[in-house]
């Protein structure tokens, strides 16, 4: 009997330091947290013809243009940039862009929106944005939604391969259009 209760003993005073010695902290669930919007938009679509991975800020009773400040590059999100994949050459607001990886910024104004395609790669923010690594610069439409979008958010829709980006924060609604 005392040989069984000093075993398990021994037993839980191990299991208490190795737990302890394998125990991870994981991070808190971000504010802002990433999200992914891709077309084709079923997720058991695997051949994918762009996606865009972005950070999704809250307006919590914030106004957007302290956000998003006019007339100043920002980086169309949260955290990091925005990136967007183009697994096919494109065309993006009317500009032929190669497939591959770029950081995506955006001026928002009060006569539209300036897109840009950046080749930058992995930025925090706007804060490093260099003019002389934009790819392409389009003008986007800008429509006011009757609902509040409380989360920023980017949808892909269309057929085929003509679809739109959308993009949506307050009552605001940029739109552009991307062929393949």
């Amino acid at each position: 009997m005392k040989k069984s209760i000093l075993s398990l003993a021994i037993i839980a005073i191990t299991l208490v330091f190795s737990s302890e010695s394998f125990a991870q902290k994981f991070s808190k669930l971000d504010v802002s947290p990433m999200d992914v919007a891709s077309y084709p938009t079923s997720y058991k679509e695997s051949n994918k013809l762009v996606k865009v991975i972005y950070s999704r800020p809250q307006l919590k009773g914030r106004d957007l243009a302290k956000l998003a400040p006019k007339d100043n590059v920002w980086r169309t999100g949260a955290n990091e940039a925005t990136e967007i994949y183009f697994y096919k050459d494109a065309t993006f607001g009317g500009k032929k862009v190669k497939a591959g990886r770029y950081t995506l910024f955006s001026i928002p104004s009060d006569n539209g929106w300036t897109i840009i395609l950046s080749t930058a790669k992995n930025v925090w923010g706007s804060y490093f944005y260099k003019e002389a690594e934009d790819v392409v610069r389009v003008n986007a439409e800008v429509t006011k939604s009757e609902d509040n979008i409380e989360a920023f958010s980017i949808s892909l829709e269309g057929e085929d391969n003509e679809i739109k980006l959308f993009m949506g924060w307050g009552h605001t609604v940029v739109s552009l259009p991307i062929v393949f």
